[in-house]
């Protein structure tokens, strides 16, 4: 599994939340089984966790300018 985490790591947020939909439309299938369902719910989970970590570095990562033009970190 670490080489899956490293994979997502690599990808773009907007490409985990379409996973994280795909992950959504299996679990709302009717015949999928309980088992299937917890692997999908930990899947989602740790989609969740990714795109949470790169909404918080991106976010660090922010700058603003105050009134004379100058840079700080938001």
């Amino acid at each position: 599994m670490e080489r899956d985490e490293k994979k997502g790591e690599e990808q773009p947020v907007e490409v985990i939340f379409a996973g994280l939909e795909d992950v959504l439309a299996k679990l709302e299938q009717e015949d999928v089984s309980l088992e299937k369902s917890f692997a999908l719910y930990h899947q989602g989970m740790e989609m969740l966790r990714l795109c949470s970590e790169k909404i918080d570095a991106v976010e660090k990562q922010m700058l603003v300018l105050d009134e004379s033009g100058e840079k700080h970190e938001f």
